[in-house]
């Protein structure tokens, strides 16, 4: 697949969620089929190991099999996709990288060192080393809202003079909020920035160029309409964001608020909710996994505030 430079990263990108047994095992049979599922959406771009993939739980053998698997099905497909080589330990970081360049993927993700948060110059020796052993190809940087380094939009700026091939962010943004985008929009030069897949029409209007969609997980072709439509009748699409809303604000946030189950709960409950790929219920040991039972009644609220999000 062809390298991918900030302004060809844009739009709806589709996480590739693990898919597991009651055990907590992989199963590549699943995930195949899921690829599959995701390539027929017709997306942007698909991307692996991200946290609803579950990065930090997989073996060196697990995190370079499911890679494998996505560059071949994706390269068959011609669809753009991004490879994931975050890890806490900055060491396996860098070899999953290494070992990850020869598969061509458009960019690849990477978080920042995690178990004791890196000063500013700390994080620009890890990101220049990375970018030298990418060999040209793009880094996407992953801020996820539990980083320890909260990454404000001035930082990226910053970081991006001093590392040419950062491409793009992955970030939390303060919804709603004029200033916050107003800032986006100073220190978004030469980056591709993206936010969370519910607030994807006023994030692009605010100055945002897409998301690597949390919407994707509960149906990645509705998600991948939203974006295009995004493109043709923004009015209708911030109509539709407000309904979004609603669904997470009433079924999804107060699984994390209230009950304090991980994001990445709510990712495999979506994808349950929506049944489109079957990828189990559990999440791997030890985090809790939202109970099945739920499923049903949810699906019923995704049918009456947002239908188009609801499979025939």
């Amino acid at each position: 697949m062809h390298r991918l430079q900030w302004d060809g990263i844009f739009g709806n990108w589709e996480t590739l969620l693990l898919a597991t047994d009651q055990k907590g095992t992989i199963d590549y049979t699943r995930m195949s089929d899921e690829i599959d599922a995701l390539v027929s959406s017709a997306p942007n771009g698909i991307y692996s190991n991200g946290t609803a993939g579950e990065f930090y739980t997989q073996t060196e053998d697990e995190f370079d099999r499911i890679s494998l698997l996505l560059s071949e099905k994706c390269e068959k497909a011609k669809v753009p996709f991004q490879i994931g080589v975050s890890h806490m330990s900055p060491q396996i970081s860098l070899e999953r990288l290494r070992r990850t360049r020869d598969l061509r993927p458009c960019a690849v993700q990477v978080i920042l060192p995690d178990w004791f948060p890196v000063t500013r110059d700390e994080a620009v020796v890890f990101l220049q080393t990375m970018e030298a052993e990418a060999g040209g190809i793009s880094l996407i940087l992953y801020n996820p809202p539990h980083a320890k380094w909260q990454l404000q939009p001035e930082d990226w700026g910053e970081l991006k003079k001093q590392i040419p091939s950062l491409a793009g962010v992955k970030v939390a943004d303060q919804y709603g909020s004029k200033e916050w985008y107003g800032r986006l929009r100073k220190s978004a030069e030469g980056l591709s920035v993206f936010i969370p897949g519910h607030h994807l029409a006023s994030g692009i209007q605010g100055g945002a160029r897409g998301a690597y969609s949390n919407m994707a997980c509960l149906n990645p072709f509705a998600a991948q309409r939203w974006f295009e439509l995004t493109q043709t009748d923004m009015e209708a699409a911030l109509e539709l964001e407000s309904r979004v809303n609603r669904f997470m604000q009433e079924c999804i946030t107060p699984f994390i608020t209230g009950f304090r189950y991980p994001n990445h709960a709510c990712d495999r409950f979506m994808a349950l909710v929506g049944g489109w790929a079957d990828v189990g219920a559990k999440l791997r040991w030890p985090y809790r996994s939202i109970p099945e039972e739920l499923v049903a009644p949810t699906r019923q609220k995704v049918k009456a505030i947002i239908p188009e999000f609801c499979f025939p």
